[in-house]
């Protein structure tokens, strides 16, 4: 291998990375040889180490944001008047949405401040800082103000040990794209050693493998046909303009939930258990059911920590309404400073507004028309991943003028046939493996591989042989970095 590449997978630590392969060959043997304290040392030095390949400085800003937040719930758990313990929360509040806040949108909001300044004919000269955006800011931040809003609720003891408490913030597996595990979950687990299991290892390894699948060879196999065509959309017939869109949602799916598949899977390896996190979103047939089943980790985390408290399903329709937009609008946000991310989210409150407003009429309208069940099922689940593609064109788009080329060159439906179609080789291999992952996601809603694999050990071997083959076979290996990674 040229020194220059060899360079370059070192540069990155992202689990498809040699630098990240061989950070667990020298973690995992470590780990199950210390007990106690020892090993928990271990895990946050490994933690930080992880965490601290990107940019040392990051190191700096989780440190601070874990000891305050450790200091306050020790303070709540000690407290017994409310309003102390109203300004304790409040500061933990203030502290890590300051930092998040900061990091991820001053630029953001003063660049939009500039430009709408500049719509009223003024030209203010502004300079904004060359602030670096820490790599998963987003989701330990999450994760922390989990645990102190638990302890403010008494839903949860104050953590004693630091030690502890620094290792459930920093943990690696999960810690730059989720999932965003509650302290109320991952502490208790804290409390014995966990011993080596084969069972742990061979169903988190087949986690892991299928999550190299869904990242390595479906998603970053899309990815070069979406940036192309999202690049200069105007620039393509009609028809590459659909194929991308449908890319572009499995490879934000396969992408993510890959992720999430790896971290999950090793986490189980160590002895931990993590939620899941994805659940066939795609087959969901309303926009509910959809959030149960997309990024199910901040889709909760949303719902208990802002929707419920801004009084949920309580107060009427109309604050049902306005707590479901104000909701979506913040978990647009949240994934990036960009109005295409707001509006993202304003398009998911809309839907689900819609969706309570038209339910009842729209079912009426199916049970009349006498359909058979599994066609009124194929009905809902195509109209509602129709409506997501629709919200992913924004998403994906950096700006609102590459959304609008984009959905004008989807409805011209110019040049709409085979012939026109760029890279036939490229969109075969897209859909095929499209249909391989769905072709593996039906059948587990009755099979259940993970339990066939830890059940059957000539199964599990032949499962570990095909997955790896087909990583290698499929396999697109540019050491790219996850989307969520950037959130």
């Amino acid at each position: 291998m040229p020194a220059r590449l060899l360079a370059y997978y070192f540069e990155k630590m992202i689990f498809n990375s040699l630098t990240f392969l061989v950070f667990v060959a020298a973690f995992l043997p470590v780990y199950f040889m210390l007990k106690g304290r020892a090993r928990l040392w271990w895990s946050l030095a490994g933690s930080y180490l992880f965490y601290g390949w990107w940019d040392w400085r990051f190191l700096t800003l989780i440190a601070i944001s874990t000891l305050v937040d450790y200091y306050l719930g020790l303070r709540m758990g000690q407290t017994e008047g409310e309003k102390e313990r109203k300004h304790l929360i409040w500061m933990s509040m203030v502290l890590n949405l300051g930092f998040l806040g900061f990091f991820k949108y001053f630029n953001f909001f003063t660049d939009s401040f500039v430009s709408m300044l500049q719509g009223f004919g003024l030209n203010p000269s502004i300079h904004t800082l060359n602030i670096i955006l820490p790599v998963g800011i987003s989701f330990y931040t999450f994760q922390s103000m989990s645990y102190t809003i638990d302890v403010y609720r008494r839903q949860l003891e104050a953590e004693p040990s630091l030690l502890k408490f620094a290792t459930f913030v920093a943990f690696w597996p999960q810690l730059v794209a989720g999932p965003i595990v509650r302290a109320s979950d991952f502490l208790p687990q804290f409390q014995k050693d966990h011993d080596w299991d084969w069972n742990r290892f061979t169903s988190g390894t087949a986690q892991v493998l299928w999550g190299f699948f869904k990242k390595v060879a479906i998603a970053d196999s899309l990815a070069p046909f979406v940036d192309q065509c999202w690049h200069e959309p105007m620039a393509f017939t009609s028809v590459n303009l659909w194929i991308a869109v449908i890319f572009y949602a499995f490879q934000i799916y396969c992408d993510f939930s890959g992720y999430s598949d790896i971290a999950i899977g090793f986490a189980r390896i160590l002895g931990f258990d993590f939620p899941e996190n994805f659940r066939t979103p795609y087959f969901s047939q309303n926009f509910s059911e959809f959030w149960r089943r997309w990024h199910i980790s901040l889709s909760s985390w949303l719902r208990d920590y802002l929707y419920i408290p801004l009084g949920g399903n309580r107060g009427g329709k109309l604050m049902m309404y306005r707590n479901n937009m104000l909701t979506m609008l913040l978990g647009g946000l949240w994934h990036g400073a960009n109005w295409t991310f707001v509006f993202w989210g304003f398009l998911h409150g809309l839907y689900l507004i819609a969706q309570r407003l038209l339910g009842k009429s729209f079912g009426n309208l199916m049970r009349q028309l006498y359909f058979p069940a599994f066609l009124k099922t194929g009905i809902n689940i195509t109209l509602v991943y129709a409506f997501t593609c629709l919200a992913w064109i924004f998403f994906r788009s950096p700006n609102f003028g590459i959304a609008t080329d984009v959905i004008t060159n989807l409805v011209g439906f110019e040049n709409f046939n085979y012939v026109s179609i760029m890279n036939k080789f490229i969109v075969m291999k897209g859909f095929l493996l499209i249909t391989m992952l769905l072709a593996v996601e039906i059948s587990d809603l009755k099979i259940q591989w993970g339990g066939v694999v830890q059940r059957s050990p000539l199964f599990r071997v032949a499962s570990f042989a095909v997955l790896l083959w087909l990583i290698a076979f499929f396999g697109t290996f540019g050491s790219n970095a996850f989307i969520y990674f950037q959130f």
